[in-house]
């Protein structure tokens, strides 16, 4: 299988954290271990990497990983990547450490750097899909984003607990950026009767119209979900617009927060991430560079870092209208 004579492959995680992460790097280990392919894990992500902070990895040194969170390769935002000068010199260490091949979990801005790097040195680069924000094109779940949604549900059934006890209405604030995927996912499945995506712009005034609709139904407490990067404000913006409005109405501002990125990865993203990591493995020894792996209709598949980043990944609009129906 190895056609290109790859003999060590280097692997970081890098940006946000995200709940299976680990899971990533245990198949990455162990399919290099299966395929004999030595392994350097790279710490602190990019600044790592300039730094030259490597060790070498065996599928013993990422036993009992599986079903832990975070990363322990450790994870780091890097501005001096972010420059060529920067660049140069974590090219200057993946060669001084005779690293053939690069995997990087992570994100956009992951993904971002890893093109740059491949554009400049021609180091086959392969990037796996690890984001709670699911923003990536190319896939249809990134790692850790099953798993914030079900933290997200989890909090907002308990939340729901005592807006019905005190007829409040709570506006609970989710991550995602840019992205509506945790608060369309989370909102369909928590029963919100209000969810605010950055994709689908819902102003005061529609949601003052959903709230009577619903009060005069007989509801006394309702959960609006509101993301993060929503155009029509936060959640304590609109929950102020609504109290200014309607001053009767008792409401309560929640934001989740970090503790959306934390906890056991999800069985789907145990998954998912042993599946990516072994296809990252195998795509590299195939040939495929400056790519990322990804979950297609369950298929692995493999789609050019820059076209991962550049193509809007959207929410399923259907599954928006599905919301609005249920929310009656």
């Amino acid at each position: 299988m190895n056609q290109q004579n790859i003999r060590r492959i280097g692997v970081l995680t890098s940006g946000g954290d995200a709940p299976g992460m680990n899971a990533a790097l245990r198949a990455v280990v162990r399919a290099c271990a299966f395929h004999q392919i030595e392994v350097e894990g790279v710490f602190q992500g990019f600044t790592g990497l300039i730094a030259g902070d490597f060790k070498r990895l065996n599928e013993r040194s990422v036993a009992r990983i599986l079903g832990r969170g975070g990363t322990i390769l450790k994870s780091s935002r890097s501005k001096e990547f972010m420059t060529t000068e920067g660049r140069a010199k974590a090219i200057d260490q993946i060669k001084k450490h005779h690293v053939d091949a690069l995997i990087t979990i992570g994100g956009n801005g992951t993904f971002t750097g890893a093109h740059k790097l491949f554009e400049e040195s021609g180091i086959p680069v392969m990037g796996i899909p690890g984001s709670i924000d699911n923003d990536l094109f190319g896939t249809d779940h990134c790692i850790g984003f099953d798993t914030a949604t079900n933290t997200v549900v989890d909090a907002v059934d308990k939340i729901r607990d005592t807006a019905t006890s005190h007829n409040r209405i709570f506006f609970v604030e989710v991550m995602g950026r840019n992205s509506g995927f945790i608060a369309l996912k989370a909102g369909i499945a928590a029963g919100a009767i209000a969810i605010v995506l950055p994709e689908d712009e819902m102003t005061a005034d529609e949601l003052m119209q959903i709230l009577r609709s619903s009060e005069d139904s007989g509801k006394s407490s309702s959960i609006v979900i509101v993301a993060e990067g929503a155009k029509s404000g936060s959640a304590y913006d609109l929950a102020k617009k609504v109290t200014d409005q309607h001053p009767d109405y008792d409401t309560r501002v929640t934001v989740l927060g970090h503790l959306q990125r934390g906890g056991a990865p999800s069985c789907y993203d145990r998954v998912i991430a042993s599946r990516m990591g072994v296809a990252a493995v195998e795509g590299l020894l195939q040939g495929r560079k400056d790519v990322m792996v990804g979950l297609v209709n369950d298929r692995e598949t493999y789609t050019s870092l820059e076209e991962s980043i550049h193509r809007a990944n959207l929410p399923n609009r259907d599954e928006l209208r599905i919301a609005r129906i249920l929310a009656i």
